[in-house]
Protein backbone atom coordinates (compact mmCIF):
# COMPACT_ATOMS: atom_id res chain seq x y z
CA UNK A 1 0.00 0.00 0.00
CA UNK A 2 1.23 3.45 -0.59
CA UNK A 3 2.59 5.45 2.27
CA UNK A 4 0.90 8.37 3.47
CA UNK A 5 3.52 10.50 2.53
CA UNK A 6 3.79 9.14 -1.46
CA UNK A 7 2.63 11.14 -4.26
CA UNK A 8 0.41 7.77 -4.64
CA UNK A 9 -2.60 6.07 -3.25
CA UNK A 10 -4.22 3.07 -3.12
CA UNK A 11 -8.22 2.13 -2.24
CA UNK A 12 -8.75 -1.61 -1.25
CA UNK A 13 -11.42 -3.34 -0.51
CA UNK A 14 -12.59 -7.55 -0.61
CA UNK A 15 -15.62 -9.19 -0.63
CA UNK A 16 -16.83 -12.86 -0.59
CA UNK A 17 -19.92 -13.40 -3.06
CA UNK A 18 -22.25 -16.69 -3.23
CA UNK A 19 -22.86 -16.59 -6.84
CA UNK A 20 -21.10 -17.47 -10.37
CA UNK A 21 -18.07 -15.37 -11.63
CA UNK A 22 -20.25 -15.04 -14.28
CA UNK A 23 -23.13 -13.00 -13.01
CA UNK A 24 -20.32 -10.89 -10.68
CA UNK A 25 -18.76 -9.76 -13.87
CA UNK A 26 -21.71 -8.87 -16.11
CA UNK A 27 -22.94 -6.78 -13.18
CA UNK A 28 -19.31 -5.00 -13.70
CA UNK A 29 -18.32 -5.07 -17.35
CA UNK A 30 -21.54 -3.16 -18.22
CA UNK A 31 -22.03 0.03 -17.04
CA UNK A 32 -25.79 0.01 -17.65
CA UNK A 33 -25.58 -2.68 -14.63
CA UNK A 34 -24.14 -0.45 -12.15
CA UNK A 35 -27.30 1.54 -10.92
CA UNK A 36 -28.22 -1.70 -9.30
CA UNK A 37 -25.27 -1.59 -7.23
CA UNK A 38 -22.79 1.85 -7.64
CA UNK A 39 -22.81 3.09 -4.27
CA UNK A 40 -23.01 6.38 -5.59
CA UNK A 41 -26.13 6.17 -8.07
CA UNK A 42 -28.02 7.65 -4.80
CA UNK A 43 -26.12 10.91 -4.33
CA UNK A 44 -28.47 12.88 -7.57
CA UNK A 45 -32.25 11.35 -8.58
CA UNK A 46 -31.58 13.88 -11.95
CA UNK A 47 -28.11 12.65 -12.81
CA UNK A 48 -27.41 12.72 -15.97
CA UNK A 49 -25.84 9.52 -17.62
CA UNK A 50 -23.85 9.09 -20.80
CA UNK A 51 -23.02 6.01 -22.59
CA UNK A 52 -20.58 5.40 -25.28
CA UNK A 53 -18.97 2.66 -27.70
CA UNK A 54 -19.71 -1.14 -26.93
CA UNK A 55 -22.86 -1.74 -24.41
CA UNK A 56 -20.09 -3.67 -22.26
CA UNK A 57 -15.98 -4.69 -22.22
CA UNK A 58 -13.10 -2.71 -23.44
CA UNK A 59 -14.25 0.41 -24.76
CA UNK A 60 -17.04 0.73 -23.51
CA UNK A 61 -17.66 4.19 -21.30
CA UNK A 62 -20.24 6.39 -18.75
CA UNK A 63 -19.78 9.78 -18.09
CA UNK A 64 -22.31 11.28 -15.27
CA UNK A 65 -22.81 15.33 -14.57
CA UNK A 66 -24.86 15.34 -11.01
CA UNK A 67 -25.25 17.55 -8.19
CA UNK A 68 -22.79 18.73 -6.22
CA UNK A 69 -22.20 14.92 -4.16
CA UNK A 70 -22.33 13.43 -7.31
CA UNK A 71 -20.06 15.68 -9.25
CA UNK A 72 -18.63 14.93 -12.81
CA UNK A 73 -16.66 12.25 -14.72
CA UNK A 74 -15.96 9.92 -17.02
CA UNK A 75 -15.08 6.10 -17.18
CA UNK A 76 -13.85 4.01 -19.71
CA UNK A 77 -12.98 0.01 -19.47
CA UNK A 78 -9.76 -0.33 -20.90
CA UNK A 79 -9.45 -4.82 -19.86
CA UNK A 80 -11.84 -6.96 -19.61
CA UNK A 81 -11.06 -10.59 -19.18
CA UNK A 82 -14.36 -12.45 -18.65
CA UNK A 83 -14.95 -14.17 -15.05
CA UNK A 84 -11.46 -12.87 -14.18
CA UNK A 85 -10.80 -8.87 -14.43
CA UNK A 86 -12.34 -5.58 -15.28
CA UNK A 87 -9.82 -2.17 -15.25
CA UNK A 88 -11.20 1.22 -16.08
CA UNK A 89 -9.49 4.46 -16.82
CA UNK A 90 -11.59 6.95 -14.26
CA UNK A 91 -11.36 10.87 -14.91
CA UNK A 92 -13.25 13.05 -12.21
CA UNK A 93 -13.63 16.42 -13.46
CA UNK A 94 -16.01 17.71 -10.57
CA UNK A 95 -15.77 18.71 -6.89
CA UNK A 96 -12.14 17.63 -7.77
CA UNK A 97 -10.04 16.46 -10.51
CA UNK A 98 -7.98 13.44 -11.31
CA UNK A 99 -6.94 10.22 -12.73
CA UNK A 100 -7.31 7.19 -11.35
CA UNK A 101 -6.97 3.64 -12.40
CA UNK A 102 -9.60 0.88 -10.99
CA UNK A 103 -9.59 -2.51 -10.41
CA UNK A 104 -12.29 -5.16 -9.80
CA UNK A 105 -10.83 -8.81 -9.39
CA UNK A 106 -13.01 -11.47 -9.36
CA UNK A 107 -11.54 -15.01 -8.00
CA UNK A 108 -13.29 -18.32 -7.91
CA UNK A 109 -12.81 -19.78 -4.12
CA UNK A 110 -14.25 -22.72 -2.91
CA UNK A 111 -18.02 -21.93 -4.48
CA UNK A 112 -17.67 -18.74 -3.61
CA UNK A 113 -16.32 -15.67 -5.40
CA UNK A 114 -13.76 -12.99 -4.15
CA UNK A 115 -14.58 -9.53 -5.21
CA UNK A 116 -11.91 -6.88 -5.13
CA UNK A 117 -12.56 -3.68 -5.93
CA UNK A 118 -9.34 -1.17 -5.58
CA UNK A 119 -8.34 2.02 -7.00
CA UNK A 120 -4.77 3.42 -7.59
CA UNK A 121 -3.54 7.21 -8.59
CA UNK A 122 -1.64 10.03 -7.92
CA UNK A 123 -2.53 12.37 -4.79
CA UNK A 124 -3.68 16.20 -6.64
CA UNK A 125 -2.30 19.08 -4.95
CA UNK A 126 -5.25 18.58 -3.08
CA UNK A 127 -4.91 15.68 -1.29
CA UNK A 128 -0.81 16.37 -1.05
CA UNK A 129 -1.65 19.39 0.83
CA UNK A 130 -4.58 18.34 3.54
CA UNK A 131 -3.07 14.52 2.96
CA UNK A 132 -2.82 14.36 6.87
CA UNK A 133 -6.32 15.09 7.29
CA UNK A 134 -8.12 13.12 4.21
CA UNK A 135 -6.49 9.99 2.94
CA UNK A 136 -8.32 8.47 -0.19
CA UNK A 137 -8.66 5.64 1.89
CA UNK A 138 -10.93 7.18 4.39
CA UNK A 139 -12.69 9.57 1.08
CA UNK A 140 -13.63 6.60 -0.89
CA UNK A 141 -13.28 3.25 1.02
CA UNK A 142 -16.55 3.07 2.82
CA UNK A 143 -18.04 3.94 -0.50
CA UNK A 144 -16.19 0.90 -2.13
CA UNK A 145 -17.56 -0.92 0.95
CA UNK A 146 -20.92 0.07 0.44
CA UNK A 147 -20.52 -0.55 -3.35
CA UNK A 148 -19.25 -3.86 -2.81
CA UNK A 149 -22.12 -5.00 -0.62
CA UNK A 150 -24.78 -3.95 -2.71
CA UNK A 151 -22.65 -5.85 -5.72
CA UNK A 152 -22.81 -9.04 -3.35
CA UNK A 153 -26.97 -8.58 -2.97
CA UNK A 154 -27.56 -7.73 -6.69
CA UNK A 155 -25.42 -10.89 -7.52
CA UNK A 156 -26.84 -13.13 -5.35
CA UNK A 157 -30.36 -11.96 -6.19
CA UNK A 158 -29.89 -13.16 -9.80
Amino acid sequence: MASQNSDEFLVERTTIVKAEASVVFALINDFHQWTQWSPWEGLDPAMQRTYAGPDAGVGASYAWAGNKKAGSGSMVITESVPNERVVLDLAFLKPFKAQNVTTFLISPNAGDVQVTWKMTGKKNLFFKIFGFIFSMDKLVGKDFEKGLSQLKAAAEKS
